[in-house]
């Protein structure tokens, strides 16, 4: 029997639930009054063989947007990532409302509001992770999911109520954790780009091993 879709378990727009996040938002929002300045909801396709699990809203990028990986750097390269491997529809012109689409792929963050520093602490993934756990149990075509990083993949594992111990993070590890595998990246920010501790060929191995993936077990 097919599972059922998944629901939209996305967090409330005063979502209160992480009190430093909340405090951060409150002062962001009246910094920059224009900005989302909320939870950011998951982007994509609502019925996904792919989930791409990043960090958090980048400051500037999604917190100001409110689209994951839309306005920074890091966007820039996975939208264009995933646009060579087919996971695109439309041009991404680096703002919610440019008509870009994601073809098969579904991207929440670990935690949905941006945190200070960029850093979330991990009762900040935990609480977080109720709005990532339906994605991962009870999407009936999920065939793979990407972390980026290793907040993403602390993330996908516990959400999938795996053991961290027995599957442990490594660029371009992969893990068997049943109804799908897990695609290990670092994350595609520009530090990580900027130091070649990522190159894009190297993001783009990544991406080209979980096409091959999808396509043969579909």
């Amino acid at each position: 029997m097919q599972r059922p879709l998944a629901p939209k378990p996305e967090p409330p727009r005063h979502c209160r639930r992480c009190p430093r996040l909340v405090a951060f938002r409150l002062e962001q929002r009246r910094a920059h009054p224009a900005w989302w300045n909320a939870p950011v909801p998951s982007f994509g396709d609502a019925n996904p063989r792919v989930l791409i699990v990043g960090l958090a809203p980048g400051l500037r990028g999604a917190n100001r947007t409110g689209r994951p990986f839309t306005g920074d750097y890091a966007g820039e390269l996975l939208f264009a990532t995933l646009a060579k491997f087919g996971f695109t529809r439309g041009t991404y012109g680096g703002e919610s409302d440019d008509g870009f689409e994601l073809i098969d792929v579904r991207i929440p963050s670990a935690v949905r509001c941006v945190p200070p520093q960029n850093i979330a602490a991990p009762e900040e993934i935990r609480t977080c992770n109720r709005f990532l756990k339906p994605w991962i149990s009870r999407s009936p075509r999920l065939k793979a999911v990407v972390a980026l990083g290793q907040v993403g993949h602390t993330a996908v594992i516990m959400a999938a109520g795996a053991r961290q111990a027995a599957h442990k993070f490594g660029h371009g590890a992969e893990h068997d954790l049943g109804a799908f595998r897990l695609f290990d990246s670092y994350h595609c920010s520009r530090r990580n780009t900027n130091t070649g501790t990522l190159t894009t060929a190297m993001f783009e191995e990544v991406f080209a091993r979980v096409r091959r993936y999808i396509d043969r077990n579909d």
